[in-house]
């Protein structure tokens, strides 16, 4: 039987403190003095301490096939009692350590009875002990169990034992106090973690996802399913697992560049263009992927530089800016975060100011927005400050035209002019309607120009509709980036809480046709819950389920080496056909 099955069935039969009901009574006594489970058993708690630091000696110098259950015992424990200081002070990390370094320098013994599964269970351990508490992590790290995570981490075993590898050192260099230990090995550390998250996801699917199933490490497949079993099961769990490592990778990555360690190599051109895309896969709020590790960068000096000078990083956090994704805030964060230095302003504004001016009328962002990019404004239109770019001043006279100068204008505005504009605009929502009912596409955009830039700002209702219907409009004639600006304006004028629902899936199309696969999906998910609320019976529209399948394939974290493969495979097919022809 599984490993791990057996001792979750014994963990859940018992708890450390109440050793007595580990097992039926029903089933025949121990007659092994070592037996972990039997002394856990021991009421006389200096007795079973004691009994319990002597078996973490004992363990890494003697054979035993119950070793692989010891651990998965221990792995349940603090999985669920990660906070409990009783096996740490016990010896518990020492013997950890012992165990990992043996297992990647004794190879005939990794690969006796169960001893495979050591390491995995071992490094778990480490890391979840060293999760929450400061001094747990540090005791860790003077046990010395960083050098031999290292030996994991460096691939000596393989991908799943690199996952927990990563997880227990992010721990580690997340506590002040055992960060140092983790900072002797920064040089490497960072590499492997670049080259990990860069690298994982075809590691992951060469030696496991696109292997066939009867070619797969059989305690790789154990250890995804916890023996449960089935391909398919298989390969999603490979594909969180995946994740995690690409996740865990990044959180390393993002304990050295919180502390200022590090940037220059970080912030390689080549490695922010692969990390913006970076999803990663830690359930924590902390670490969130690539942005996160980005947003990091972005609170230092010399981060701002290097970031501010990838382009591709910049429209990334745009898009990301102008998209349902829970990231989204983030981005926008990051953007405002690098308008703020004076040295770097500019040139991401040049890149990002349609961005903003869409967002700018955003009930919660617009007043952040406006109060970071028109700081300098007055300086630009009175005081001779001269911009190279055309586009960042651009920007700013719009945000300064929607948030300052219209109101003001409108609000010195004689009721009637007011009056005959609400008139005007409902008579051009309908002309630029007929229009577009015709297929004269191009006609009613313009109409629908015309009367956005006659709608009184107190018309939102109105002003929603209309951008809505101008995105629409960009669609029909292959404007992706105006489609997906009017569709964001839209959907600011609207709100968060009742965001327009034909916007939404407006901009899933737009960013579909743009090739961001990511955005269209959230996108399009946003619509599809909206539907689900408000129409009667809820149902999802074909179109909305076939544009998420096409964009939960288009994001699927396998899909570029899948694609990859396909072609290598090809390429080798055709060459075999061209040697048989000669």
């Amino acid at each position: 039987m599984y490993p791990s099955r057996v001792s979750f069935q014994i963990s859940q039969r018992r708890k450390p403190e109440n050793a007595s009901n580990m097992f039926p009574c029903d089933q025949p006594p121990c007659t092994n003095p070592s037996c972990f489970f039997c002394n856990m058993k021991d009421t006389n708690p200096v007795r079973r301490r004691s009994k319990i630091a002597r078996l973490f000696r004992e363990i890494p110098r003697t054979e035993s096939k119950e070793h692989v259950l010891v651990l998965s015992g221990l792995w349940n424990i603090a999985m669920s009692q990660p906070d409990d200081p009783e096996f740490p002070s016990l010896g518990l990390f020492d013997c950890m350590a012992k165990l990992i370094h043996k297992s990647s320098r004794d190879k005939s013994w990794l690969l006796r009875d169960q001893n495979i599964f050591i390491p995995f269970y071992a490094a778990h351990i480490v890391g979840s002990y060293a999760m929450n508490r400061s001094d747990l992590a540090e005791k860790a790290a003077d046990s010395g169990v960083v050098p031999a995570l290292m030996e994991l981490l460096r691939g000596k075993i393989s991908w799943v034992e690199q996952r927990v590898a990563a997880r227990a050192l992010g721990h580690l260099a997340s506590h002040d106090k055992s960060f140092a230990a983790v900072s002797l090995h920064e040089e490497e550390i960072v590499n492997l973690s670049m080259e990990i998250a860069s690298n994982c996801f075809e590691n992951v699917y060469k030696s496991f996802v696109g292997v066939e199933d009867s070619k797969r490490l059989k305690y790789h497949s154990d250890l995804l399913t916890r023996g449960l079993g089935g391909i398919e099961r298989e390969n999603r769990k490979a594909e969180e697992w995946g994740s995690q490592l690409q996740g865990w990778s990044l959180y390393l990555l993002n304990c050295f560049a919180s502390r200022q360690r590090s940037l220059d190599r970080i912030c390689e051109e080549s490695f922010l263009k692969r990390v913006r895309k970076m999803w990663g896969g830690v359930a924590n709020s902390e670490s969130p992927g690539g942005i996160r590790l980005i947003k990091t960068l972005c609170k230092t000096e010399s981060g701002r530089k290097r970031v501010a000078n990838v382009r591709e990083v910049i429209e990334s956090l745009c898009d990301l800016s102008r998209s349902s994704d829970d990231w989204q805030e983030m981005a926008l964060d990051t953007l405002l975060i690098l308008l703020k230095d004076p040295n770097v302003r500019f040139r991401v504004l040049e890149i990002s100011g349609s961005c903003l001016v869409d967002l700018a009328e955003d009930k919660a962002l617009g007043d952040r927005i406006c109060q970071i990019v028109l700081q300098d404004y007055h300086k630009i239109k009175y005081g001779g400050l001269k911009l190279k770019s055309k586009e960042s001043q651009r920007a700013m006279e719009e945000i300064w035209e929607i948030k300052v100068e219209r109101r003001k204008k409108e609000k010195l505005m004689a009721e009637t002019e007011l009056v005959e504009r609400t008139k005007m605009v409902k008579f051009l929502k309908k002309q630029g309607k007929k229009k577009f009912s015709k297929g004269d596409v191009q006609e009613a955009m313009e109409i629908y120009t015309k009367a956005i830039d006659l709608c009184p700002l107190d018309m939102t209702r109105d002003r929603t509709v209309l951008h809505s219907n101008r995105a629409q409009c960009c669609l029909l004639v292959k404007k992706a980036e105006s489609a997906i600006s009017d569709a964001t304006r839209a959907l600011c004028l609207s709100g968060a809480t009742h965001p327009h629902g034909k916007s939404l899936w407006r901009r899933s199309q737009a960013y579909d046709m743009k090739g961001s696969a990511r955005e269209s999906l959230m996108d399009c998910l946003s619509f599809v819950d909206q539907r689900l609320k408000h129409s009667k019976p809820p149902k999802i529209p074909y179109y909305a389920a076939q544009m998420i399948t096409k964009q939960m394939n288009a994001t699927w974290l396998f899909s570029a080496v899948e694609s990859r493969s396909a072609e290598s495979d090809g390429r080798e097919k055709a060459l075999a056909a061209k040697g048989t022809e000669g």
